[in-house]
């Protein structure tokens, strides 16, 4: 660390004994500060965003979440914050588990004070270098021009991730996510959409382009990316402009990209794009849950079934759990059919969440755009469909704005 900068800690344990034994230990360091402690690891995603800690030290054995899932959601939301794993099994599998999902260093507990202290500094060390590096990296983005004819003068301004996502098949979320993208496109708002499907996903399909190179390509360079490593990758849609980050071609191929990676991606190409669409699979794979994670927004689809919309309900009651404040998901009804008697209103009621727009049922035009690889949106606002998307893309600049706007008032009140 800098001379006379302190490495800032934050201890995890569900021992109380423990994590007083550790802060006495490290108070005659004069170089450490203890900057907080956590009980389970819920409370170490919160407090760690909350604090910022250079380093922490992470029992790997609490009752709510275990230290390796805590770690990984952490390093996800903060990928500079360095991870030193306490556990009294000196267990090969949980090490090589623990250093997957980005832990700095393996520690059997007790361990010795030199072993803790030397492994906090080493950990410390990395955790600025990593800030220096995204600094620099921010610093430098202004100045990155534009690669292949397309711009990429945001700078620092971060672009949001808007992930479409639906518990229950059949939705019709890659329709949505597809057109959605489309819509947000523009020579002054540049869109990338991003196939979160990795083992089946088909969005270039269903652009009609293929292209050589797929996530799966990028997502080991996440720690080095540039844009003319992004243009490489990327499948152009020659009729719209949009950018895509397709899914790999055989779906083994999908064991390549892990979460800490794809949510690496995800948060670089915010610099590079205004919007960045995120396609996701039924399943809340690991991927899924990153996208899910680091999102801004997250449109999250129903239709009038009851199966859709009770796995819905369950998305919701889970979303408690993941931390995910009801004003970051737009719930959007898609293929909505007067006929049935299931209304948005009853739903709303049902769920206890708004249902904030329907998009109508048009098979016809949505099965014959898909088929033809053309989405529909390209022909205009002349069908229902198109003009349901037209709305979902005003919903979503209106709702992220107003949660910006809501985080910069918490932020004011907080100071």
């Amino acid at each position: 660390m800098s001379s006379g900068e302190k490495i800032r800690v934050m201890v995890v344990d569900d021992v109380s004994e423990t994590r007083e034994n550790v802060r006495k230990l490290l108070q005659f360091e004069s170089d450490v500060d203890v900057v907080g402690v956590a009980r389970t690891g819920k409370e170490a995603i919160q407090l760690s965003q909350e604090l910022n800690p250079d380093v922490v030290l992470m029992d790997i054995n609490m009752p709510d979440m275990d230290g390796i899932t805590a770690t990984e959601l952490i390093r996800t939301k903060q990928p500079s914050v360095q991870v030193v794993i306490l556990s009294v099994q000196n267990d090969q599998n949980y090490m090589r588990k623990a250093m997957l999902v980005g832990a700095r260093d393996f520690l059997t507990k007790p361990p010795m004070g030199d072993e803790l202290i030397s492994a906090i500094r080493r950990a410390g060390a990395m955790a600025q270098t990593e800030r220096t590096k995204n600094v620099q990296v921010l610093a430098a983005t202004p100045a990155l021009g534009g690669v292949g004819g397309v711009s990429f003068g945001l700078g620092a301004v971060k672009g949001k991730i808007v992930t479409v996502y639906s518990p229950k098949g059949g939705a019709g979320c890659t329709t949505l996510a597809v057109n959605l993208a489309i819509t947000l496109n523009n020579e002054d708002t540049r869109v990338v959409l991003v196939d979160g499907n990795l083992q089946f996903g088909d969005v270039a399909v269903f652009v009609n382009e293929q292209g050589k190179n797929t996530i799966a390509d990028l997502a080991p360079r996440a720690e080095e990316l540039d844009p003319e490593i992004v243009e490489e990758v990327m499948v152009k849609h020659a009729a719209s402009g949009l950018h895509i980050l397709a899914a790999p071609s055989r779906p083994e191929y999908a064991e390549k990209v892990t979460s800490a990676q794809f949510a690496k991606v995800l948060e670089y190409l915010r610099y590079l794009y205004s919007y960045v669409i995120v396609d996701t699979s039924t399943y809340l794979t690991d991927a899924t849950l990153a996208a899910i994670d680091v999102s801004d927004l997250i449109v999250l689809v129903t239709t009038q079934d009851i199966p859709a919309i009770k796995s819905c309900r369950l998305f919701l009651d889970l979303s408690q759990t993941l931390g995910i404040d009801r004003e970051r998901i737009l719930f959007v009804m898609n293929r909505f059919d007067k006929r049935i008697n299931i209304t948005p209103e009853r739903v709303a009621e049902n769920l206890k969440q708004e249902v904030a727009l329907v998009i109508p049922l048009d098979d016809q035009v949505v099965t014959k755009a898909v088929n033809r690889g053309v989405p529909f949106v390209l022909d205009g606002r002349n069908h229902p469909s198109a003009r349901g998307i037209f709305s979902l893309a005003e919903s979503v600049r209106a709702r992220v704005t107003a949660v910006d706007s809501r985080s910069e008032a918490d932020r004011l009140v907080r100071r």
